[in-house]
């Protein structure tokens, strides 16, 4: 029997039905061939958070009814790579509860509860965010070709305007559900009902909406409330809208982080955050990037060192975000930054 030394290894020699999403900066699919480059140290992580590579795994062996779910957060070298040690001891300990016979797993361990205990007291185990497990449950049963929750229906009524429904009785999981299956027809009906949702409601949304991709007539409708948002001082909406907004096209989304960039006013450190978090695809640019690093680093309330490290781990933006931190003149705000990060 071949050893097992990587994640990858283990659900190809398992024969697990299993699938990948990113859970750090946005829930998305990832494949297993990423996940193998990555274990193998021959690129890094594409879409890192706070120095981690964050996954969920939903993942079915042999005859095991329900699929079980692995969160895991591994941990990053300066560079953007796997630190293995953990990894490693991780699948030292997984073998272990399986008796290092991975070809009698699903036979073996019909209930799944030796491997699910497997994530208690697991140093690698973390809890996502809410609005990260809806999104999470809602590609799973989209991508396994499942039906979307029960919550699904009250929220299509509701925004596309063809019923009235008391909006506080709407579930988190049916608005994730929406927004995994959105397409043209419901983004056109969502686009003119926007004026009219609540704040309390249009946030929610956007916390789903930030993970997937925007139509275009979406992503204006969202800009128009963002920015009715920011004049009535309304920074989460603001935020929100932001954020989902990230997933439109560069020439909606990175035009409008160019013109709240350009007020110094608007760019608090949750604006920022929000711009870097999920809108970090819009900053590789050269006009942008060193704006948004400029306005980062006028905030005292912002951790600079800790979301330009962020950045940089990033594979896309690591050499741009180092070469302007290189070229910074020493009396601009990113140059008097480094400048007392280095007291």
């Amino acid at each position: 029997m071949q050893p097992i030394h990587t994640l990858h290894d283990f659900f190809v020699r398992t024969g697990a039905d299993v699938h990948l999403y990113h859970m750090g900066r946005r829930v998305e699919p990832c494949s297993l061939e990423a996940l193998s480059r990555f274990e193998e140290g021959t690129c890094a992580w594409p879409a890192p958070w706070q120095g981690q590579a964050r996954l969920g795994i939903v993942f079915r062996l042999g005859d095991l009814v329900d699929p079980l779910i692995w969160f895991l957060a591994l941990p990053l070298d300066e560079q953007g790579l796997l630190v293995p040690a953990p990894r490693d001891a991780f699948l030292q300990r997984l073998l272990v509860i399986l008796g290092r016979n991975v070809d009698r797993v699903g036979r073996e361990a019909q209930d799944g509860s030796d491997i699910e205990n497997l994530m208690h007291d697991n140093p690698l185990a973390f809890t996502p965010s809410l609005p990260f497990q809806a999104m999470l449950h809602a590609h799973a049963t989209h991508d396994t070709g499942k039906s979307a929750s029960q919550h699904l229906e009250p929220v299509e009524a509701y925004l596309s305007g063809q019923q009235q429904v008391d909006w506080q009785f709407l579930g988190l999981q049916g608005l994730a559900d929406f927004a995994v299956r959105l397409d043209d027809e419901a983004a056109r009906q969502l686009a003119a009902t926007m004026p009219s949702l609540p704040d309390e409601v249009l946030n929610s949304l956007c916390y789903c909406l930030e993970h997937v991709a925007v139509p275009d007539m979406l992503a204006h409708a969202l800009r128009d409330r963002g920015e009715q948002a920011a004049a009535m001082g309304h920074l989460e909406t603001l935020c929100a809208c932001v954020r989902a907004v990230s997933g439109a096209d560069v020439a909606i989304a990175g035009a409008w982080f160019d013109e709240l960039l350009a007020d110094s006013a608007a760019c608090g450190p949750d604006l920022l955050a929000a711009i870097a978090g999920r809108g970090w695809e819009h900053l590789e640019d050269g006009e942008r990037l060193p704006r948004f690093l400029e306005r980062l680093a006028e905030q005292p309330q912002a951790d600079f060192a800790s979301a330009v490290r962020d950045l940089a781990l990033i594979p896309r933006l690591r050499l741009p975000v180092l070469m302007m931190l290189r070229e910074a003149r020493q009396d601009s705000a990113v140059g008097r930054r480094l400048a007392g990060l280095g007291q």
